[in-house]
Parts: C-alpha cells; structure tokens; sequence
C-alpha cells in the first residue's frame, strides 16, 4: 500500500467513526436517523490531504478561505462529486467567488455582503443556499450578526427580513461559533442559545427557511447534536492538524 492509499485509509476510518459517534448521539437524543451531516474542514489544508478526503469517501469539504479553496475546487471538479460550503468570513471583494463556486455558505455576517452575492448569484444564474452567522458569544474577535444578548434580537429582523427577500439567495438557518473552550461542555449554554434564537425568528419570520443548525467543531460536535445541530463542522478530528495558519 502507498502512502498516498494508507492516508486516504486513515481518514476514512476517522471520517467513518465521527460518522458513526454522530448518528449515535442523535439517536440518544432521540433524533431521526441521518438528521445530522458532517462537513469536513479542509482549510489551510494541502490539496493531496483534500484530495485523499475526497478519496476516502467525504461528502461535503469546508473552506475559510475563498482563493485558496477555488483553486482545490478547480483540481478535483472532474474527479470527485463533492458538496464545497464556505465556513469562514467572506470579504466583500471576495463574494463573487463564493456566488460562483460554493454549493452553500454557512457564514453570512451583514446585508452588505447578502447583497452583493446576491448580485453575483444573479450574474451566475444560480440561487445560493445560506446561514446567517450569528455571534452568540459577545466575542469582539468572531464576525456575525449581535445575538449575544436576547434583549436586542428584535433588532435584527429588519435585516434577516431584508436577506430573506433577495431572490438569488435562499436562507436555511443560523450559523455560530461559542467561545474557545477544551471542556465540550461549556459550549451548551451556547447552542442552546442558538436554538432559542431560531425559535424566536420562526416565531417572528415564519415565512423564512430557519430548519438548520450549524455548530459545533472536533471539540464539541457531540454537545452540538445533542442540542440540536443539523450540520457540524469538524476538521483535526479527521484530516489531521493544519499545517499553517493563515
């Protein structure tokens, strides 16, 4: 066996035992079976480790970062059928790649940026699926719309009402990251935040898509199913630790 054929086994199988770890969860949770997808975080990542994901039977790849995962979109296109969403904060100037490239986008942080990619999805003929990024820690660090304290949600429906109406764009919930914490535990009072935020705009936006949840990372993704997350997003746990940052 090759190196390149003992990588792509190695990641299946991690990528095969979250898989597993997942549904078990969910179960315990009393969840239907396959209500939580996986999303394999990839950036920073060379692209033979993407390459070998692919290969070892991942479905949907993460990137951060818009330059550098179009041109591993452009490598793999004709070999693997993959689902690519975008997991980290777009710049402006960088919307038009997202709108052409991603299959979705979980980090929509402002209606400038809903905005623009609604243009460029327009340009592209294409209608995006999108989560609203939402900053549930206070964190003046982390992008994403103010939802720390409850007491000024309402003053974010005009502009979750303002996205929900742009024809190229198609919302589907909300998006967040808790503060860094080693123990998973201290993430749950933060997705249960979350939760109660989607109760509140499916109470006053009934009209908009808010079905997924997407929380939760290799620390905390069990945490996250059991409260409720439709998507995690895990990468170390499978592929390894990045070999930079940028």
């Amino acid at each position: 066996m090759s190196m390149e054929e003992s990588l792509v086994k190695v990641i299946g199988e991690r990528y095969r035992q979250v898989l597993e770890r997942i549904e078990e969860t969910a179960q315990r949770a009393g969840r239907p079976a396959g209500s939580v997808r996986l999303v394999v975080v990839t950036k920073t990542q060379p692209l033979d480790v993407v390459r070998q994901a692919a290969a070892a039977g991942v479905e949907i790849l993460g990137e951060n970062y818009a330059d550098e995962a179009v041109s591993k979109i452009d490598s793999l296109k004709d070999d693997y059928d993959v689902e690519w969403h975008m997991i980290g904060h777009v710049q402006s100037r960088k919307a038009d790649l997202v709108a052409r490239y991603f299959t979705m986008i979980h980090s929509l942080d402002s209606l400038k940026l809903a905005r623009r990619l609604d243009r460029f999805c327009a340009q592209a003929g294409r209608r995006l699926p999108a989560l609203l990024e939402c900053n549930i820690g206070g964190e003046a660090s982390k992008y994403g719309f103010p939802a720390a304290d409850e007491r000024l949600w309402p003053d974010l429906l005009s502009e979750f009402e303002q996205i929900a109406r742009l024809p190229h764009l198609r919302l589907r919930g909300l998006m967040a990251m808790p503060p860094y914490a080693l123990d998973p535990e201290r993430a749950r009072p933060h997705f249960q935040h979350l939760c109660r935020l989607r109760q509140f705009l499916v109470e006053h936006l009934p009209e908009v898509d808010w079905s997924e949840l997407s929380m939760g990372t290799s620390v905390d993704y069990r945490v996250a199913v059991e409260e409720g997350a439709t998507y995690v997003r895990i990468g170390t746990a499978i592929v390894g630790p990045r070999p930079s940052q940028h």
